[in-house]
């Protein structure tokens, strides 16, 4: 999966708020917080549904803004390895579930080589939730494909879309990224969203702080950090992987 959307499944929280359910009427993740409902949420039934009418074509999500033709560069390190990942948001159409989606497309260069190229498709419901749709995954060696776990899409073999940036993010709240059973398990809770952070591309206040973690890889956890206007900014594993990663350029 993408190295900058990794995310990851909190087993045990208290005072849990989770994105429900309701089957009959489609609603928007901005009205499905329940606090009452319980921890550890998994089931694809318990998954947030939606309506392809109540998406708009951008997606400027303060937290999340994707403009068609931008760039973002990271560096980092994993495993004591110099990395980078080159992120565009590109000119291509895709419509899954009836919901035109953004196509992102990520690039992981290990050492300088190529490892790791994945579509990512992204849509704005009318609220400012951003949905996230799914994901072709591509890791290579030698310049040769070598495995496409991870890959998934919204409606195919029962995996569900989910949510990758609330609009009005608070404190405590929990939600899924992702649910495709065995494939792509993902989910984030709220930490801040008052953080300060100061990376290569600049300094940040009123940041977005969320940890990231999956059923998939027990006891793992990412921290990451989102800024107003500017979106991904910082990511560090604190369990089960030593990946560290930062933004170091934007252009368009």
């Amino acid at each position: 999966m993408s190295r900058i959307q990794l995310a990851l499944i909190l087993t045990s929280l208290t005072a849990t708020l989770v994105l429900a359910c309701d089957q009959a009427t489609p609603t928007q993740p901005s009205s499905l917080i329940n606090p009452a409902a319980p921890p550890g949420l998994s089931t694809a039934s318990q998954m947030p549904d939606f309506d392809p009418n109540d998406f708009v074509d951008r997606i400027d999500n303060p937290f999340f803004p994707l403009v068609r033709g931008t760039r973002f560069t990271y560096r980092g390190t994993e495993d004591g390895q110099p990395e980078q990942v080159v992120t565009k948001v590109s000119q291509r159409d895709k419509t899954i579930l009836g919901v035109k989606v953004t196509t992102v497309v990520d690039r992981l260069f290990i050492v300088g080589e190529l490892r790791e190229e994945t579509l990512d498709w992204y849509a704005q419901d009318e609220d400012g939730n951003v949905w996230y749709f799914g994901e072709d995954t591509k890791e290579l060696e030698n310049g040769k494909v070598v495995s496409t776990q991870g890959t998934w899409q919204a409606g195919k073999h029962g995996a569900r879309a989910g949510v990758i940036m609330l609009a009005h993010p608070r404190v405590g709240q929990s939600y899924h990224q992702e649910f495709a059973t065995g494939v792509a398990e993902d989910r984030a809770r709220v930490l801040s969203v008052n953080a300060t952070v100061s990376v290569p591309y600049g300094n940040f206040k009123h940041c977005l702080k969320t940890a990231e973690t999956t059923s998939l890889e027990p006891g793992a956890k990412e921290i990451k950090l989102n800024c107003p206007g500017v979106g991904f900014v910082k990511g560090d594993d604190v369990s089960g992987g030593t990946a560290h990663i930062v933004l170091t350029r934007i252009s368009h």
